[in-house]
């Protein structure tokens, strides 16, 4: 039996990468973000990165006049990013410990260590209203650290899932599940991302009835290269049935 519905919350960043390599503003972002929420989207993910190679921080203040469903800003909470968000108020923001130069998100918080930084952070973003989730690896005491520095949510980061996912399915869920039931057991609220797709997203689901949101950018919008994007989104969204 599910516990609730899992929401789909569109990463655009890639659409922003786009743009980017040819200047101009082709596609524009603020159609991208509506269109996807017209085509079904749950929510809107930016991660906007110091050097601005793809989301900007002006897409993100111009984001938040247009985005109608849940707005997710994450990204390493370094000063800038923190005033950007407080500015911003969206309704989540999610802190992912990346490296300036990081291509991509490639591991979670190790909360024991980054306790006291993270305890103040979450604090300053809770008190504007803004719901708070930590990108995290399924390590029980990495969760219960997350619990302690205050997060209301935790984001699994699922690229070694995805990886393993082709070979041996079982192997590959079996730290995730015993990690959300225990994030569950003690009142933290469960997201996913990474490398999540449609060839692995079904199961990783079905198996964590706990989930609460799915953050996909780079696979969704790949597949919307041959799919379309309407009817990519659509496709997402049957697989969270």
């Amino acid at each position: 039996m599910r516990l609730m519905n899992t929401h789909l919350s569109v990463n655009i960043n890639k659409l922003a990468t786009l743009r980017n390599a040819r200047g101009g503003n082709l596609p524009d972002i603020i159609k991208a973000a509506k269109d996807c929420e017209r085509f079904g989207a749950q929510g809107i993910t930016v991660h906007p990165r110091p050097d601005e190679r793809h989301i900007r921080y002006k897409d993100v203040l111009d984001l938040k006049e247009v985005v109608t469903t849940e707005f997710n800003i994450e990204g390493n909470p370094i000063p800038s990013f923190l005033e950007l968000v407080k500015k911003v108020k969206p309704e989540q923001c999610t802190l992912v410990p990346d490296a300036e130069d990081a291509i991509t998100s490639d591991h979670g918080w190790d909360t024991i260590k980054h306790k006291d930084f993270l305890t103040g952070v979450i604090g300053e973003l809770k008190a504007e209203g803004i719901r708070v989730s930590i990108f995290i690896d399924p390590i029980e005491e990495f969760i219960n650290g997350a619990k302690k520095v205050g997060a209301d949510r935790i984001e699994f980061y699922t690229g070694p899932y995805a990886h393993q996912f082709p070979t041996d399915k079982h192997k590959a869920i079996a730290p995730f599940t015993k990690a959300a039931k225990h994030a569950s057991h003690i009142g933290l609220g469960i997201n996913a991302g990474h490398d999540l797709n449609l060839d692995n997203l079904s199961y990783f689901q079905k198996s964590i009835p706990e989930l609460a949101e799915v953050s996909i950018g780079h696979a969704l919008i790949c597949d919307a290269l041959y799919y379309g994007l309407e009817n990519t989104i659509q496709m997402y969204l049957r697989e969270l049935k």
